[in-house]
């Protein structure tokens, strides 16, 4: 099947703001904003006015006097995504998650029971409408990198089939900003060179992508250019991290509140963690600024370990070393994620063996949680105070 286009890319469209306007219909075909303090989505009703994520709220208002805001609501965006993900193994059973609202498919070994790629694509999205509520675009290419660019551009609610033979002129004359790993800064280190297009990408020897870019990048974006993608959809893939953020508002917070609100974070990302049996090495700190910038601070650890006081210890130095930037910029998103995780929580013992009984501790307060709700044991210093939804942490 090398020849015929078999990779589907499933996107939902706008997926908090979606079931938010599936489940109160007095919100459908206005815009809406879901989020606190910052948006988290947008309707395309609220996008047609330049509305984006992750835009503060009040600049989203400014852009869109008639939003409606609602506040996230994580448990139903889950159970919406369950049943999503129910559709997408009822129709292949090659699925491959790559958030809470997209995944690949592999439908090539389907042709004589379900069809053609591009008629179990349409069938999939009327299911999804069917039996969710929700729309959702699909792409459908012979490579994954094709097929998620294609389910981009055919958004809202679209099917886009980039048929063999027709793949680069689809995708050279898109911008340089359609390309995996193109961020703002890459971007305008190609345009000052007036590369504007993947096809000018494209025309570009790899050693010039390589001296501009350097190797890795160079090498990537001259690959995706000329649609060289050898990935397979691949099932059974565990996540490669745990994480949760929280949008923090547009006032100013008092350094200590922040690490509060971090230290609840990591409380629920460790919990979630024991709960897996998946023990990490790598902890990541991610901040958003005022001005929408964003800073990533990330250390590793000997070992690899699933306690909340050791992943907090490292979080909290973390923060203190991105003091400065919180003090100047001002800061409207915390969040925190621990990868290099294990595959069965096996946790190598350090010296001296008379170290703090965190196992203990980590385990009578996760069974006080599952037995009374996540709030019923908080630190002191989120007492009082209404820390708001976390949200998991999300590709960006």
């Amino acid at each position: 099947m090398a020849d015929t286009a078999t990779i589907l890319h499933a996107d939902l469209d706008s997926f908090y703001a979606s079931v938010e306007q599936r489940d109160d219909p007095g919100l459908r075909g206005r815009p809406v904003l879901v989020g606190a303090g910052v948006v988290l989505a947008a309707s395309y009703e609220a996008k047609a006015y330049g509305v984006r994520t992750p835009m503060g709220l009040t600049q989203a208002r400014a852009l869109c006097p008639g939003a409606i805001v609602v506040p996230p609501r994580m448990r139903a965006y889950s159970r919406a995504s369950k049943d999503v993900f129910a559709v997408f193994r009822d129709t292949t059973p090659i699925v491959e998650g790559i958030s809470i609202d997209e995944a690949f498919l592999e439908v090539g070994g389907l042709l004589r029971i379900r069809g053609t790629p591009t008629e179990i694509a349409t069938r999939l999205r009327a299911d999804v409408r069917a039996r969710v509520g929700l729309p959702i675009t699909v792409g459908v290419a012979r490579t994954k990198f094709l097929a998620k660019v294609a389910s981009r551009v055919g958004k809202p609610d679209g099917l886009l089939v980039v048929p063999p033979g027709r793949e680069l002129a689809f995708l050279h004359p898109l911008p340089v900003e359609r390309l995996w790993g193109v961020g703002p800064v890459t971007a305008a280190k190609l345009r000052e060179r007036h590369i504007h297009t993947v096809g000018h990408v494209a025309r570009l020897g790899e050693a010039a992508l390589v001296t501009m870019l350097g190797a890795h990048a160079g090498r990537h974006l001259h690959a995706l250019a000329h649609n060289r993608d050898p990935r397979r959809v691949r099932t059974g893939q565990r996540r490669g991290s745990i994480g949760a953020q929280c949008a923090l508002g547009s006032r100013p917070r008092p350094f200590a509140e922040v690490e509060a609100t971090l230290a609840a974070l990591v409380d629920r990302v460790t919990r979630r963690m024991r709960a897996a049996h998946r023990a990490g090495r790598t902890v990541t700190l991610r901040l958003r600024f005022a001005d929408f910038t964003r800073a990533t601070r990330s250390r590793s650890l000997l070992t690899a370990t699933l306690h909340t006081r050791v992943v907090l210890q490292t979080a909290r130095a973390l923060l203190t070393q991105a003091r400065p930037l919180i003090d100047e910029r001002g800061l409207t998103l915390v969040g925190v994620a621990v990868g290099n995780l294990d595959t069965d929580g096996a946790v190598q013992l350090e010296l001296p063996f008379e170290q703090q009984d965190d196992h203990g501790l980590d385990a009578a307060l996760d069974a006080v949680r599952d037995r009374f709700g996540g709030t019923a044991v908080t630190r002191a210093a989120n007492l009082g105070r209404d820390l708001g939804p976390s949200v998991p942490i999300l590709p960006d």
